[in-house]
């Protein structure tokens, strides 16, 4: 954690909606003023598109029906962490780009699913900015939890998060629901182990919950809509957060226990708004002190 090089990360499952709480930060961002470095995580995957449909061959070959992007084997973590380190200590990096699509991939010209060469960030940035699968990600060999100062996890309910994995990769990815349903049973271990225990780290967590009934995600036709849903936030630690101002601010919101408010699902982006902004208020002035301090002794920025 840092004061001159802040952090924050959001964490999710692929089909979590960890794009759509991206977007809200950076509304933020562009509201406030703030200058933030924007990193995905699918840059830190170890395997290009190619590679890694040759490498998920040869395993399931070899008896290996669970290789998948969630695990350690297929991301480069110690270059995650080596990234949120070198940042709170420095202002620097180095990243690259994962082309997810034609249209990304035409600025490079790269085919899509490949990755662009590493780079430093640019420099004099407020802050770092990552949306991924591993933000809180704790391994025997890697800590990045302990890097962001502030952590935020997506995670719907677990019916909820394949109907909108299950929508996404049919129509704007191209796959049938046999794909990507295999894609979710191969990638079941490595949810249970790198996934999930990442939201004992968070700070605060969202979670979608519907309220149609999605008993089976497989057969839905459509994604149960904001209206449709409520949003449960847990904050890890509940001091400093002005509750009756949330509750005064959120209409039909409530709180279900001393640390958790459940707010109306077509409220999240407004109840982000809220949570978070001030947030980013007290980094910046973190960060302003803390540099002006420095200036005074006369060292370099």
């Amino acid at each position: 954690m840092s004061e001159h090089h802040p952090i924050i990360a959001i964490t999710g499952s692929s089909g979590a909606g960890t794009t759509s709480v991206t977007r809200t930060f950076q509304n933020i961002f562009r509201r406030e003023g703030v200058n933030a470095a924007i990193v995905e995580g699918d840059s830190f995957h170890r395997y290009d598109r190619k590679e890694m449909k040759l490498r998920q061959a040869e395993a399931e070959q070899a008896g290996n029906m669970n290789f998948s992007h969630f695990g350690a084997e297929n991301n480069l973590f110690p270059e995650l962490e080596a990234l949120f380190r070198d940042y709170a200590a420095t202002g620097t990096g180095r990243r690259r780009r994962y082309l997810h699509d034609t249209e990304e991939a035409a600025p490079y010209q790269q085919e899509p699913g490949t990755f662009t060469p590493w780079e430093d960030l640019q420099k004099d940035t407020d802050l770092l900015f990552y949306e991924g699968l591993h933000g809180a990600v704790v391994t025997p060999e890697v800590n990045v939890a302990q890097h962001p100062d502030l952590l935020i996890g997506v995670v719907p309910v677990i019916n909820l998060e394949w109907i909108q994995k299950l929508y996404r990769d049919k129509t704007q990815r191209g796959y049938s629901t046999e794909a990507v349903t295999d894609t979710i049973l191969r990638r079941m271990p490595d949810y249970v182990n790198y996934i999930c225990p990442q939201f004992t780290h968070t700070h605060v967590n969202f979670q979608r919950v519907p309220v149609v009934d999605t008993s089976n995600p497989f057969i839905a036709r459509d994604i149960a809509s904001a209206d449709e849903s409520l949003c449960v936030i847990r904050f890890s630690n509940p001091k400093g957060i002005d509750f009756p101002y949330l509750l005064n601010m959120i209409h039909n919101s409530w709180m279900s226990r001393a640390n958790t408010i459940v707010v109306p699902g077509g409220k999240m982006e407004l109840a982000m708004q809220l949570i978070f902004t001030p947030f980013i208020w007290r980094m910046m002035e973190r960060r302003k002190r803390a540099l002006g301090t420095r200036d005074r002794k006369g060292e370099k920025l």
